[in-house]
């Protein structure tokens, strides 16, 4: 059985699967030789790849030379893009592509200087170069494929796995092309040395030239150069393959030559088997060996409706309509522009675009040769597609998903096999464009793809990132730790107790901060909790707290002045001195300042109180000020009692001498720790001889116990309103105070009692209003008289100090 060595020795040719037969117009251009056009004003060079894996080393205002190369990058998809002419970078900015969708792309625009002056070449003997650096050449000089799908070359060059045959592609299959045919007519010796060097750097063990039937002029002409080349003998053979469309596919042409099928989504390199076309081989010749980039191509101008219809030699980024402009262009109403060729090309939106390095021909077609665009019609399911297609598809399948937009479905059925060839839309009897369909669908396939790809590298930079920011706090709390233990090492004592205050204020800060609490004063007859529910709670138990204070002070000068009635009362046995005690102390200092941050705290909450308190505190303050101006006058009445007291005992005391004398010191606190001792002396002589001092002094009794009487009861009536209004907590009060305020009579019972009394020594004296003399009064009489006096002092005391309670806490009582 023979090998696959053999039989390509043979010249044994495999049928390929699909394909048609279109007719080739071939002879418009391929009987002229390759021509040169006039240099263009400008030029647009692409520079797509900058930014992803490239830089630009230009700017605008920049000179260049022919040749110079424009971008530098190291990675190994950069393909570097040179100058096609000498002149000046005028701009680099966003313009239209050469792509069927006319999307922008980053672009270099040259304004030629018309000396199409050259940079300085490298040129090398090929002897002297190892394989090293004839790929780094190749790879400098931007040589790509020239069969259109532009790959990098010096991948190719360069595999991993070991190459057993190259095949060099000049089958140039497409109709109206001929761009392979003349290179290989003109230039065979140059594309059988380019063919060397890729001997030299593969070393496979065949190498087959590969040409359609229908170009007998380049099979002479390879053929002649394959005998007068320095390749081994027996190792390159040029091979004739029948016409039909598309046999210079790559898969196609490896199956034809070789019989061997690329699987799906493989490489051909896999197979042992690489693909290169007679462009490239040139190209790669003028870079090894001439140090030329690849700045210029040869391109196939054709259709009925150009003048000079031909190939030729065209520079890179030369715009497609300065070509057309100087082929003598003719364009007819709606005129396509394609490039490419009438079945894999795309048509022009826009001819201001630049000649890329894979384009191989301009059509112009006329109306004659390619008709309008056919209305699409419904699939009738005939099945000649899939017959027509080369890579054995499904197309009627793969157009039904493409249109419903279920391109999962499209891609199960292998449609990135699709090499686009455009068969099945030939012979599609409904006019359906199935090749648009299918390039939609990829584009969709391929942008997805480009997503996920994104959304999982931005997932990897974030991972990155959280591991990155991990370690870098591991790193610090370590450094922080052993910075804190070489303290701690170095530290002394008292730096230790000092640092131990200092956390503990901080952590009492910081608990307080977080638990506050609003602890409100307390009085020893009040007890109050503490509320920070909401500021009417607070303003609430301020006033509740307020009331309580008052009234257990009002109640504590009730007791006492009462107490000292009760007891003299007790007592009518004659003695010779009395002495009148009160049996309660007067309130603390802490008391009058607990009643006084109470008030305080109250106002501040009554602030905070919608308008109903509001109003109801303007209110209070009202009748708070009408009791103020009343005790005022109770003092006064109560100053001008004692006056007359004092007056009436002094002069009885004159006459008779002192027998009696008491002394009634109470002791009163004020709210700023001020104490006043207020001291009255009352002397009264046994016997008092002088009827009008008598008189003069129970009229004085009389008025002051009327005037307190009146007194008392203004006062206590806001008090006993505001203390039933709020709900209070009284601490027990003592047992003997208790039974006290039990078992005294009412005050206005005893202040009668006393005056009745006092009236019935002597009837006649308040009926007269001139001096008369009476007998002697009693010690009796004269003890019920001091009494009275000491009752009226009494309650105004009590008002004054009730009117202290609500005003202030500082103010003072001083005798008059």
């Amino acid at each position: 059985m023979l090998t696959l060595l053999d039989q390509l020795d043979k010249g044994t040719l495999w049928r390929s699967p699909g394909g048609i037969h279109p007719p080739e117009v071939k002879s418009l251009s391929n009987t002229t030789p390759i021509g040169q056009l006039p240099l263009a004003s400008t030029f647009l060079v692409p520079v797509p790849q900058v930014g992803e894996n490239c830089t630009l080393i230009v700017k605008v205002g920049d000179k260049v030379l022919k040749g110079a190369a424009l971008t530098q990058g190291t990675s190994i998809w950069h393909l570097p893009v040179h100058a096609p002419t000498s002149g000046t970078i005028v701009a680099i900015e966003p313009r239209v592509s050469n792509h069927a969708s006319a999307l922008p792309v980053n672009t270099c625009v040259i304004k030629a200087d018309g000396n199409d002056t050259w940079c300085e070449l490298a040129k090398s003997e090929l002897e002297n170069l190892s394989n090293p650096q004839m790929i780094d050449k190749i790879r400098s000089a931007g040589i790509a494929g020239m069969g259109g799908a532009a790959f990098p070359s010096h991948i190719k060059l360069n595999p991993v796995s070991e190459i057993d045959v190259v095949i060099i592609n000049g089958v140039e299959c497409e109709p109206y092309i001929s761009a392979d045919d003349r290179l290989m007519r003109e230039y065979s010796h140059d594309i059988l040395a380019g063919i060397g060097i890729i001997h030299r750097l593969l070393t496979p063990k065949r190498i087959i030239i590969a040409i359609e039937d229908n170009k007998p002029e380049a099979i002479n002409a390879m053929q002649t150069a394959v005998m007068q080349s320095g390749l081994p003998a027996g190792c390159i053979r040029v091979t004739v393959i029948p016409t039909k469309y598309p046999s210079g596919g790559e898969k196609q042409l490896i199956q034809i030559i070789t019989g061997r099928e690329v699987p799906s989504g493989a490489i051909p390199a896999k197979l042992g088997i690489v693909v290169h076309n007679v462009g490239t081989a040139f190209a790669i010749y003028q870079a090894v060996a001439q140090g030329k980039p690849l700045i210029e191509r040869v391109v196939t101008v054709t259709g009925k409706n150009v003048g000079k219809a031909g190939n030729y030699w065209i520079p890179i980024g030369t715009p497609v309509e300065h070509v057309l402009a100087t082929t003598e262009f003719t364009p007819e109403p709606e005129q396509k522009v394609i490039i490419g060729g009438p079945m894999m090309g795309h048509a022009l939106a826009n001819i201001q675009v630049p000649i890329l390095k894979g384009t191989n021909c301009i059509l112009v077609p006329s109306s004659q040769e390619i008709g309008t665009t056919p209305e699409e019609k419904a699939c009738i399911r005939c099945g000649e597609c899939a017959i027509a297609c080369p890579a054995l598809l499904l197309p009627q399948q793969l157009f039904w998903h493409a249109k419903a937009g279920e391109y999962d479905k499209a891609a199960s059925f292998n449609l990135k096999d699709c090499i686009e060839c455009g068969c099945c839309s030939y012979v599609c009897p409904s006019d359906i464009p199935l090749v648009e369909y299918y390039r939609i669908a990829k584009s969709a396939l391929k942008h997805s793809a480009d997503e996920k790809q994104q959304a999982e590298r931005a997932k990897q930079r974030f991972d990155a990132r959280l591991m990155r920011l991990e370690e870098e706090k591991i790193a610090r709390e370590t450094k922080a730790k052993e910075a804190a233990e070489r303290r701690q090492a170095t530290m002394t004592g008292t730096d230790k107790n000092a640092v131990a205050e200092a956390m503990a204020r901080i952590a009492a800060k910081k608990a307080a901060a977080a638990q506050p609490s609003n602890a409100a004063p307390s009085v020893d007859t009040v007890e109050t909790t503490t509320s920070t529910a909401t500021p009417k709670n607070q303003a609430v138990a301020a006033a509740i707290a307020r009331a309580k204070a008052k009234k257990a002070a009002q109640a504590n000068t009730d007791d006492a002045d009462l107490s000292h009635a009760v007891n003299v009362e007790a007592n009518h046995a004659p003695t010779a001195t009395s002495v009148v005690t009160t049996q309660e102390a007067p309130l603390t200092q802490k008391e009058k300042v607990a009643a006084a941050v109470a008030r305080a705290k109250a106002k501040k909450a009554a602030q905070q109180l919608d308008n109903t308190l509001l109003e109801t505190s303007e209110t209070a303050a009202s009748a708070a000020q009408l009791a103020a101006d009343t005790d005022k006058k109770a003092k006064v009445a109560a100053a001008v009692a004692r006056a007359k007291a004092k007056k009436a005992a002094q002069q009885a005391q004159a006459n008779t001498g002192d027998d009696l004398s008491q002394t009634v010191t109470p002791d009163l606190q004020s709210t700023s720790g001020a104490q006043i001792n207020a001291s009255t002396d009352v002397e009264a002589a046994t016997d008092i001889d002088d009827a009008a001092t008598i008189k003069k002094a129970k009229v004085a009794a009389a008025v002051a116990r009327a005037k307190a009487k009146k007194a008392a009861l203004m006062a206590t009536a806001p008090d006993l309103e505001s203390a039933a209004k709020s709900e209070s907590v009284v601490k027990p009060e003592p047992v003997d105070l208790v039974q006290t305020k039990v078992n005294m009579p009412p005050i206005e019972n005893t202040l009668d009692t006393v005056v009745a009394k006092a009236e019935t020594l002597s009837p006649s004296a308040a009926l007269t209003t001139n001096p008369i003399e009476t007998a002697p009064l009693s010690s009796e009489d004269l003890k019920k008289a001091r009494i009275a006096a000491t009752i009226a002092k009494a309650k105004a005391k009590k008002a004054a100090l009730a009117h202290e309670a609500t005003t202030s806490s500082d103010s003072s009582v001083s005798n008059d």
